[in-house]
């Protein structure tokens, strides 16, 4: 069973900066594509960034130019470098994982974290 372990959230004042770092109990290599999602209060869960295994990435409008996202296959991690932090980026910030075919499951396969909080004050 995969298993990721975020790390890295906390308060910042508006403005500040967090990184979020996930680690992977499997290759990164083995997964489609990795990266972040955020659920706020009341609200749907959302993505983020995501880096697929070819390095492409992907990313929300609302944190482009603010958020870099990065994998290190080595260490089987993937980083959320968080830079101008909003008040509105307050959120559990989720590691995800996906398989576009799974040999546990037999078909696509989303893996998730347990999340880490990231709150903003202004």
């Amino acid at each position: 069973q995969v298993q990721l372990v975020e790390s890295g959230g906390g308060l910042v004042q508006a403005g500040g900066s967090l990184r979020l770092s996930c680690a992977a109990s499997e290759s990164t290599f083995s997964f489609n594509a990795i990266g972040w999602y955020r659920q706020a209060p009341g609200k749907q869960r959302e993505l983020v960034a995501t880096i697929s295994n070819a390095g492409n990435t992907n990313s929300a409008d609302s944190v482009k130019g603010r958020f870099t996202i990065s994998k290190d296959n080595a260490k089987n991690t993937v980083n959320l470098q968080m830079n101008s932090l909003k008040p509105e980026d307050t959120a559990v910030y989720y590691c995800n994982a996906r398989r576009e075919y799974d040999s546990t499951y037999h078909r696509p396969y989303d893996y998730w974290g347990q999340g880490t909080q990231v709150t903003v004050s202004s």
